[in-house]
């Protein structure tokens, strides 16, 4: 593989560049688990190397994702319904992918996700107990056949997940669903978990280590090992 002086990754085919699709990675785990400082540290990995990056969170990247964020994350909302939550994260998805995934993608680009389809399996599905079967058909409809060439499963302790979530709570950056009680938040767990085991050619667990550059280097041993 080469790379263009703009940052695209492509191939050469009898003298001429053929421009390669970009890559899709996304990071999953329970909040707190420290996904938004290693997708910093791999974006700056993957420019370093002459990739161009996008760096996009679910819900939300869309103008209308970004109003779904706000009701899906909003405290007041105490009587959202499960499958209200549902409905909501899949169509902030549907918009996400159509309008800036796929054109990104298409442009060579690599985009980088914080959460993504494998969420919704984790939260609506293990820790809400609505129909995993169901919602891996909505997955399906939402994202078109636009899924990751790599996940990210980010792990910690519990005690230290506790305590990051207890800092954000005591800062006022708590949303509708840290306030979760723990049982939830291990249901959750397991079923990141149960999904890592099922599709283990996609999803790598890393434990978060006690250095934060030490599991970014663990990432990019992932990282090169599996797209580069």
């Amino acid at each position: 593989m080469t790379l263009s002086l703009y940052g695209f990754s492509g191939k050469n085919f009898g003298g001429k560049r053929v421009l390669e699709k970009g890559k899709l990675i996304t990071f999953e785990g329970i909040d707190g688990s420290g996904k938004t400082t290693q997708i910093r540290y791999l974006d700056d990995y993957l420019r370093s190397l002459g990739f161009s990056t996008l760096y996009l969170r679910e819900p939300g990247g869309t103008r209308i994702g970004e109003g779904i964020r706000r009701l899906l994350l909003d405290s007041r909302f105490t009587e959202m319904t499960s499958e209200t939550e549902l409905f909501l994260f899949e169509a902030a998805r549907a918009q996400l992918i159509r309008e800036i995934v796929r054109p990104a993608l298409d442009r060579g680009v690599w985009v980088i996700s914080d959460r993504f389809h494998d969420s919704t399996v984790a939260y609506q599905g293990y820790g809400r107990g609505l129909d995993v079967r169901l919602i891996r058909d909505l997955n399906q409809l939402a994202m078109g056949g636009t899924v990751p060439d790599l996940t990210i499963l980010l792990e910690l302790p519990q005690d230290t997940r506790s305590a990051r979530l207890d800092e954000r709570h005591e800062d006022g950056r708590s949303d509708r669903l840290d306030v979760e009680p723990d049982a939830f938040k291990q249901r959750v767990c397991q079923g990141f978990r149960a999904i890592a085991r099922e599709e283990p050619s996609r999803v790598v667990s890393i434990r978060s280590q006690e250095e934060k550059e030490e599991t970014a280097r663990l990432i990019r041993e992932q990282v090169r090992s599996r797209l580069l």
